[in-house]
């Protein structure tokens, strides 16, 4: 029996499977709540992706800005006027979580800080995170400010899963600048070898934020937690949370991607049947009492007419526990559905025509 998920001294919280992206326990995870740092996440997702798409180079030599050097906060210890290459901001902004680097870094990708902020909120829109609006690149308070547990999670898993070249800075300890060595503020980095990331977040309204990732056995999961009192506390809630989840549990494949599934009827075909499958594994993040055989149930979208090209979806999967609907996939055609010569089309082209009258007659009868 699955115990029920922990109640936390947080003001919201969720817990996802990375792989699948399933909810296993939350609490006003769409509620919109000041990020604090967090933020940061975002703006190293941004630059990031600039990098990737060869429109900045990491070794480019950023000029810090008065700007972005009399940004308050939390810093890096930024001198203006300095030069810092982009890789060297990055790392301020993820383990040291510097305001100054942060601004420093949205000037340089997009020449200020508010047209950075606008790819900010279009990169969210992207993603789906509904729940979401950024004001400035760093986290700092302002009214219109705000994000959820849920749409960081959404932000945690594309940044883990696109598989950027910098997501190994989130699990960095320490960052040395300008002779300042500061420390992850991630206390887990250090209890849990299994955590590599992500974020912390701390302000007065905001309370005590984290964005945590952990991968053991070979399943990772993320938690974020919104509000809590200390960092003691938000470190504390997250090892509960991922304690829950990896013990009570558990992510499978059950249905393969390019497996035969099922055969189904080809009208007009050169051959009888074509195979259906899927396109991707169907992979399920279920209670680990839940680890049994499952009910599949296939439907077919109709008599199948070739021709029919390699990869058209054709029906969809569904899977059952105990008359629970677990998961669906859309059922697509596994090889090509030739055409059959001129008799094969002509005789089954009748076959249709009649058998379609003779069901539209049973039906008009049964109304009648």
């Amino acid at each position: 029996m699955i115990p029920a998920a922990p109640k936390l001294g947080a003001k919201a919280w969720i817990l996802i499977d990375a792989a699948t992206g399933t909810v296993i326990t939350s609490h006003n995870s769409d509620r919109r709540l000041p990020p604090a740092s967090l933020t940061k996440m975002m703006t190293a997702f941004v630059s990031s992706r600039e990098i990737k798409a060869r429109r900045m180079n990491a070794d480019a030599m950023v000029t810090v800005s008065e700007n972005a050097w009399r940004t308050g906060g939390s810093r890096m210890f930024l001198d203006p006027g300095s030069s810092v290459s982009v890789h060297d901001l990055l790392s301020g902004v993820i383990i040291d979580s510097g305001n100054d680097a942060s601004v420093a870094l949205a000037e340089h990708v997009a020449g200020t800080e508010g047209v950075f902020v606008g790819m900010m909120n279009s990169t969210a829109t992207t993603l789906g995170m509904a729940n979401t609006h950024f004001m400035n690149s760093t986290g700092l308070p302002e009214p219109e400010h705000y994000s959820s547990a849920r749409d960081m999670a959404t932000l945690a898993r594309a940044i883990i899963s696109e598989g950027s070249d910098y997501y190994g800075l989130y699990a960095k300890k320490h960052f040395t600048w300008n002779g300042i060595r500061q420390a992850n503020r991630n206390l887990l980095l250090w209890r849990d070898a299994s955590f590599d990331g992500l974020k912390t977040g701390h302000t007065e309204a905001a309370g005590y934020c984290l964005v945590a990732s952990s991968h053991r056995s070979g399943r990772r999961l993320i938690s974020v937690i919104f509000g809590a009192s200390s960092t003691q506390k938000r470190t504390a809630e997250t090892e509960r949370l991922m304690g829950y989840g990896f013990r009570f549990y558990d992510t499978q494949t059950y249905k393969k991607a390019g497996e035969i599934l099922t055969w189904s009827a080809l009208w007009k075909g050169k051959n009888r049947s074509i195979a259906l499958g899927l396109l991707d594994d169907m992979t399920l993040t279920l209670p680990k009492n839940k680890n049994r055989d499952l009910e599949t149930r296939i439907e077919i979208d109709g008599p199948l007419e070739a021709p029919i090209a390699m990869g058209t979806v054709l029906g969809k999967l569904e899977l059952y526990d105990a008359g629970q609907k677990l998961g669906s996939r859309p059922l697509i055609a596994l090889e090509d559905g030739e055409p059959g010569n001129w008799w094969t089309r002509w005789w089954d082209t009748a076959h249709l025509f009649f058998t379609q009258m003779i069901l539209g007659w049973f039906e008009e009868t049964k109304t009648a």
